[in-house]
Parts: C-alpha cells; sequence; structure tokens
C-alpha cells in the first residue's frame, strides 16, 4: 500500500502528517509508526500525526512520539497540524480542533501559528524544580549555562526516576537570560532524546517561571535550539488560563512510501 504523507516542522520539531479523514490508515501498528519515524531506514520525524474527521469541529488531531505509541498532546505537533489543515483547504485563518487533552483554539498567519493550550491550576514548585502538566507532563529544573549540559543523558535519569518511573516525564532545562527571556532544552519521553523544541515544554517553563516568581511577565520568550516561541497566558488566582504558544511553522516536503 501507498501511503501519501507531508513533513512539517515547528522551530525544528519535525512530523509526519498524513490526511486520515477515510481513516485507512492502520493506527495500531506500532512498528509501523516507529520505522516511519526513522530517520535512516524511514521518513523521520519526532512524531507522527494523523488528520481524522471531527463530528462537531474542524478535525480531530491524533499524535504518535516516534516509539510508535500515542502520546499526550504536543504543542508544536498541534501548530504544525493547523498548517497541515491550511494546505488541504480545511480551514482558512482560523480553527478549532480536538485533541487528546480536549478543544483547541488556533489561528495561523503567514506561516506563524498562535495555538491555545489547555489551563493550568496544579504546579508543584520546589527549589530549582517544579512540575505541571500542559496537555503533557513536564519537569523543569530552572539553573545556568544550560548549553553545557548533556541534555540526554541528565534527562534520561530524570524521566526514568522517582517519582515519575515507567510512566515518565518530559524533561526541560531552563536557563533565564532576562526577566521575559529563557533558553530552554528538553528531553522527550517517547523520543527518548533531546529535541530542537518542545511546546508543551516552554509552555511549561513559561508557567513555572511564573509561578516561582522569577518574572511577573505574562509574555514570555524562549529560545530553543530550532529558534524562538512564545507564550502568553492570564493569571486568574491560582489558575493559568488563556494560555498562547505561538510560533513558526514550515512546510518541509511531501511523498509516497510503500507500507
Amino acid at each position: 500500500m501507498k501511503l501519501a504523507f507531508s513533513k512539517y516542522q515547528g522551530t525544528g520539531n519535525d512530523f509526519i502528517m498524513i490526511d486520515n479523514r477515510s481513516l485507512y490508515f492502520p493506527k495500531k501498528d506500532v512498528n509501523l509508526i516507529n520505522r516511519l519515524c526513522d530517520r535512516r531506514f524511514g521518513i523521520g520525524g519526532d512524531g507522527l500525526i494523523l488528520l481524522e474527521p471531527s463530528k462537531n469541529e474542524d478535525f480531530t488531531m491524533v499524535y504518535y512520539n516516534a516509539d510508535g505509541n500515542e502520546g499526550s498532546m504536543c504543542g508544536n505537533g498541534g501548530r504544525c497540524i493547523v498548517a497541515f489543515a491550511k494546505q488541504l483547504q480545511i480551514i482558512k485563518n482560523t480553527t478549532t480542533f480536538n485533541a487528546v487533552d480536549g478543544l483547541h483554539y488556533a489561528t495561523i498567519e503567514k506561516g506563524i501559528v498562535s495555538l491555545k493550550m489547555i489551563d493550568v491550576s496544579h504546579i508543584e514548585v520546589s527549589n530549582t524544580q517544579a512540575f505541571l502538566n500542559t496537555g503533557s507532563p513536564h519537569h523543569i529544573s530552572f539553573c545556568k549555562n544550560i548549553k553545557d549540559l548533556n541534555v540526554k543523558e541528565m534527562g534520561s535519569k530524570i524521566r526514568y526516576g522517582a517519582p515519575y518511573f515507567k510512566e515518565g516525564a518530559n524533561v526541560n532545562f531552563a536557563e533565564q537570560i532576562a526577566e521575559n527571556l529563557f533558553k530552554v532544552r528538553t528531553y522527550e519521553r517517547g523520543v527518548e532524546d533531546e529535541t530542537l523544541a518542545c511546546g508543551t515544554g516552554v509552555t511549561a517553563v513559561a508557567i513555572a517561571a511564573s509561578k516561582a516568581n522569577l518574572t511577573n511577565k505574562n509574555n514570555i520568550k524562549l529560545e530553543v535550539l530550532g529558534g524562538t516561541l512564545e507564550v502568553s497566558f492570564e493569571k486568574i488566582g491560582e489558575t493559568y488560563t488563556n494560555v498562547f504558544l505561538k510560533g513558526p511553522t514550515e512546510y518541509v516536503f511531501e511523498g509516497n512510501i510503500t507500507i
């Protein structure tokens, strides 16, 4: 069977995008998805995303990690599927779509996608560490000189260690550069390596920085290895709401592969 696909990237987070509105893709085939994401024997990507029908919204996003297993919410993947939906002429410049963590509203203008994320109220902060869920679970370590860190080694130890163990968490190392500017490097579970960006990760860093009183700004820039993202939010009581992740998306290429 020939599989048509498109490749998109958002600040270096790259995804295989498949139009699965006819529901033909063998989505339970973990080995197939893992092979398609392999950078040597497949197409290559941090994940694979299916665009599927939705009963009440524009479409449904189904996200798979590079290991082949269905994942939690992916912020940059969510931004990329908005660009993909526009390419397919499903949407114009605004959309609301279904994802594993609920509904997401987004806008797209000249390749810049602003994606509304879930509200966050439960945030654990202790010294230089934090944990919160922004659609995916994230451990945050605020530290210095993150350019010198072995993110894969250190991130793996935290990801598999207490209290996360097998279920794991994504691990973000964040360095504050200015009051509203942070550098971030992320180890992603499911990829089991450092990625060039992580949308839910930078969202978590921005909210954790606010919670830890490292900044009083509600619009924060985050430099990742693949570029720059912006996170904005409102804080009402103990809840962070109207959280938006904003940044560029890019169509890379499309093709067909025999599976």
